[in-house]
């Protein structure tokens, strides 16, 4: 019996980004990136529906690069969708640095998903990081440089704080398996992994390297970044720490504070950015509640907001493509000159809202229906407000004033989008259509880990959401002029190390550099001087010591050695005689000492 290849997915992305820089040169490189997703997704599609696959030995350890299950395959599907939507809608970006890195990223996405231990898990997860950080500085926006220094300074002391959990988790307990942990075994080495965990998914206070970085990335590049970073982390919170009860206050919590900020932003992308927070806190608090009816409302959710948010990043990226523009209080009246992107991007706001017939309708409502049956009743309220929040934000304002609102001035009018960004977005918007309907969400919960009992069109359901829907549409209605953007700026928890970064260096460049500089002084004063005496002083002994004792013995064996050479006369008798001589002298000593003892 022949024994299963193991062909990691990952492995088509890495290849691609390698040779990006010879693809450039050629007519390849375009169709050659589109064929990598649709490669990998018949990759997956050969695995089992369960198995451990690529174990290897490294450094001692034992890696597992493909543990497959139905929880790592329903991310790895919409992770290769996804990145086929989002290579066709980058199509035409030029530099091969920035597809490389798009397609690193996506290959730790994939490479974190399907680990089976901690030391993989941590390879890839930092892959992700130092990778995706280049979709932000590929940017011509004079902000985006430091916005990626900032990202990935957040990203590298959340990788450290990961990488300490894993080390006294290995030393605990002598394994590195990634597996489901116990809630009340827990200790420092599983809560310090959960933070490194838990700042991938953006959960407050460990959020504000999201708002900061995602509005400020290419118009390409921020439709990957909504897509994996926050989603791989829903995983890996999925894979080790279901059932957490800390995770549900935290889930809880961002929903609501993503909605806050959201609703008072002017910037497109940054509402889009702080709604990846609300509707990631759904799923967090999915996975505190740790049924199967959560789990598997926290896999669908992320299906569905994979792609509706991905929507509404190609929709607003089109906008900021077309007219320069992303702030609210400068669009307006876009419809007339881009109806194909307005009206995609509608879809993605009513999928994102939960409407009837969408993918937010039939995987959002599996997660409150969870918390009820948790018997968790407050959250249960705070996660409808949180729909209602998201509803009149993303759902209402971000379309009314981009699309609809006051007329603006361009200068030249927009055009439509290239025909690839649309098809991309229309691909997406097919899924948030299809996923609502009863083929679609039927076949979307075949994928999730647990057998699904449940329903999404029920007559409650339904009521709830129309009143839902109904109160907001409203509220907007009678509240539009205090709804109107202003080009104000929100300040969020990031000012902390915006305002601490200046300070840090300022008592670096103060403090500890002007001790540094005294310390250059004392060397260059002292040091030197002590440096130089030393090394004259070990000549000194190199010469008079060692080279004297050394060619001084020399010398005398040479010496030895000529003087014995006249000693030998070449005559036998003389030999003779002397060796006669050394015996008598050999007898007379030893009678001598025999005679003194």
């Amino acid at each position: 019996m022949i024994e299963r290849i193991f062909m990691h997915p990952a492995s088509w992305f890495i290849l691609a980004a390698v040779l990006a820089p010879v693809l450039k040169k050629t007519r390849l490189i375009k169709p050659i990136f589109l064929a990598v997703p649709l490669v990998a997704l018949g990759v997956i599609y050969q695995f089992p529906e369960t198995g451990i696959f690529g174990r290897i030995t490294w450094l001692g350890f034992d890696l597992v690069l493909g543990r497959v299950d139905k929880l790592s395959f329903i991310f790895l599907h919409v992770f290769v969708i996804m990145a086929f939507i989002g290579t066709l809608y980058g199509l035409k970006v030029k530099e091969a640095g920035q597809k490389a890195a798009g397609f690193l990223y996506v290959a730790g996405a994939l490479g974190t998903t399907l680990a089976g231990d901690y030391l993989t898990v941590f390879i890839f997860w930092e892959l992700m990081a130092f990778s995706s950080v280049f979709l932000v500085w590929y940017s011509p926006k004079p902000k985006a440089t430091g916005a990626g220094f900032r990202y990935l300074l957040i990203h590298t002391i959340g990788g450290l704080i990961l990488l300490g959990g894993i080390l006294l988790r290995y030393k605990t307990t002598g394994n590195l398996s990634f597996d489901q942990l116990n809630p009340n075994t827990a200790g420092l080495a599983e809560y310090l992994i959960m933070t490194g965990f838990l700042l991938n998914a953006a959960v407050p206070p460990l959020h504000a390297w999201l708002a900061d970085a995602y509005p400020e990335a290419t118009v390409s590049g921020a439709v990957f970044m909504c897509a994996f970073t926050t989603k791989t982390a829903v995983y890996v919170l999925a894979r080790a720490f279901p059932g957490f009860d800390i995770l549900i206050i935290l889930g809880a919590v961002m929903t609501l504070y993503g909605v806050f900020y959201a609703v008072i932003e002017n910037d497109a992308r940054r509402i889009l950015a702080y709604h990846i927070i609300s509707q990631v806190g759904y799923m967090v608090c999915a996975v505190g509640i740790g049924t199967q009816m959560a789990i598997n409302g926290a896999c669908a959710h992320a299906y569905a907001h994979i792609l509706y948010k991905a929507l509404l990043f190609m929709g607003a990226g089109a906008v900021l493509q077309m007219t320069g523009r992303s702030k609210l209080s400068e669009l307006g009246g876009l419809y007339r000159y881009m109806p194909w992107a307005f009206f995609f991007t509608m879809i993605g706001g009513i999928s994102i809202s939960g409407f009837p017939l969408t993918s937010g309708f039939i995987s959002k409502s599996m997660i409150i229906a969870a918390a009820g049956e948790n018997h968790q009743p407050v959250v249960m309220l705070v996660l409808s407000l949180a729909a209602v929040g998201t509803f009149l934000s993303v759902g209402i304002k971000l379309p009314y004033f981009i699309w609809f609102g006051p007329d603006k001035t361009y200068d030249p009018p927009p055009r439509e989008a290239d025909w690839h960004m649309n098809l991309a977005m229309g691909l997406a918007a097919f899924f948030c259509l299809f996923l609502g309907t009863g083929p679609g969400f039927k076949a979307l919960y075949s994928l999730l880990p647990y057998a699904v009992d449940y329903h999404p069109y029920s007559a409650y359901h339904l009521s709830e959401t129309f009143q839902i829907l109904a109160c907001t549409g409203l509220g907007f209605y009678l509240f539009i002029k205090r709804l109107q953007p202003k080009d104000k700026i929100a300040l969020d928890l990031d000012g902390f190390y915006r305002k601490a970064t200046p300070l840090f260096l300022a008592f670096v460049k103060r403090w500890l550099g002007g001790a540094d500089r005294i310390l250059n002084s004392v060397y260059k004063t002292l040091g030197i001087r002590i440096t130089k005496a030393l090394a004259k002083g070990f000549s000194r002994f190199d010469v008079d010591g060692i080279d004297w004792a050394v060619d001084g013995s020399a010398k005398s064996v040479l010496s030895f050695g000529d003087q014995l050479r006249h000693i030998q006369t070449g005559k036998i008798q003389h030999y003779i005689g002397g060796a006669v001589i050394f015996l008598f002298a050999v007898i007379i000593l030893a009678i001598m000492l025999n005679t003194g003892a």
